[in-house]
């Protein structure tokens, strides 16, 4: 069972940026889709990225802003997350799946979260 470790978060303002990590332990990332997940109290858990097949997949609010990578050698992904905007505030997850999949559902494994929070 792989464990993830989520990393990174922290208070920027506005127009700033954030590295986000994910290590996994206890196995590999392997072939497994990655994904980074953001959620808001009282709100769904809400798809950012995902990485599979050596494809890379946005939502459409973080595209052109946010880049997921992975280093399949070190175990770990990461999230590098620039112009940030106060609607980007919220605990972002990684999460691994066995599919390729931005379903959260989908998602079997996942860490604890970071904080991220954007102030105007």
């Amino acid at each position: 069972q792989v464990n993830l470790v989520e990393s990174g978060g922290g208070l920027v303002q506005a127009g700033g940026s954030l590295r986000l990590s994910c290590a996994a332990s206890g196995g590999s990332l392997g072939t497994n889709t990655m994904g980074w997940f953001r959620q808001t109290p009282g709100k769904d858990r809400e798809f950012v990225a995902a990485s599979s097949g050596g494809n890379t997949y946005y939502s459409d609010s973080v595209k052109g802003r946010f880049t997921l990578s992975r280093d399949n050698a070190k175990n770990t992904i990461y999230l590098q997350m620039n112009n940030l905007k106060p609607e980007d505030t919220a605990v972002y997850y990684c999460a691994a799946s066995r599919e390729v999949e931005t379903n959260p559902d989908k998602f079997e494994t996942w860490g604890l979260g970071t904080q991220v929070y954007v102030s105007a």
